[in-house]
């Protein structure tokens, strides 16, 4: 929570839907056509299995998921083709690559993301954005996912100050709320406009 007159040294920003937009459905209707279930019914297979947030914390390869996944929905399609739906949910930037350049000129950049390697690494060769971040804090790397305490403080090591000299955006309540258990400045990610608002108010100079 915003506290008055703080020395911001660091900015760290969440990935999905605060710097790069995603559509689960894209890749949920791609699959249909491919396995016995519905776009409807994969979600619902895939979250009762607890496969990808084993390989969000780095407990399972991409070689491996791939394998895992495949049979979990009766897929039959070679890993390429897997990789290719799996990355076709990212869609726009939310954020300007200017904004970005410009805290990266003053403040500590970190980007904190529960991510895995496919994505992150499909993400980094689409959007130049993510150039600019000094730390890059990736839940398959610290095998820990928002909101765990451990991968907060793998941020807060990562922009070298102490936790209330971070601000932090998330676009999901619960890990806006974990970031503020460990003393994070953190709020709801909503618009472009709305965070450089945020920032302004805190002194943070965005141009």
């Amino acid at each position: 929570m915003y506290k008055g007159m703080v020395s911001y040294k660091a900015v760290i920003f969440d990935l999905g839907r605060v710097l790069v937009n995603f559509d689960f459905q894209r890749g949920y209707r791609a699959l249909e056509g491919l396995c016995p279930y519905s776009a409807a019914e994969i979600p619902v297979r895939i979250r009762s299995s607890g496969l990808v947030r084993r390989f969000e914390t780095g407990l399972i390869g991409p070689r491996d998921f791939y394998a895992q996944f495949s049979e979990l929905l009766g897929l039959s399609i070679d890993y390429s083709r897997f990789c290719e739906i799996w990355t076709c949910i990212f869609t726009e930037a939310l954020l300007p690559e200017s904004l970005l350049e410009s805290l990266a000129a003053r403040y500590r950049l970190v980007l904190l993301s529960n991510t895995n390697p496919i994505h992150f690494e499909t993400i980094r060769a689409a959007y130049p954005h993510l150039r600019h971040f000094h730390r890059l804090v990736l839940s398959h790397e610290v095998k820990a996912m928002k909101p765990q305490p451990e991968i907060y403080r793998a941020a807060i090591n990562a922009a070298e100050c102490r936790p209330e000299e971070c601000f932090f955006t998330d676009d999901i309540p619960e890990y806006v709320e974990g970031a503020r258990r460990m003393g994070i400045d953190a709020v709801q990610f909503e618009s472009r406009e709305q965070i450089e608002r945020e920032l302004i108010a805190r002194g943070i100079a965005v141009t």
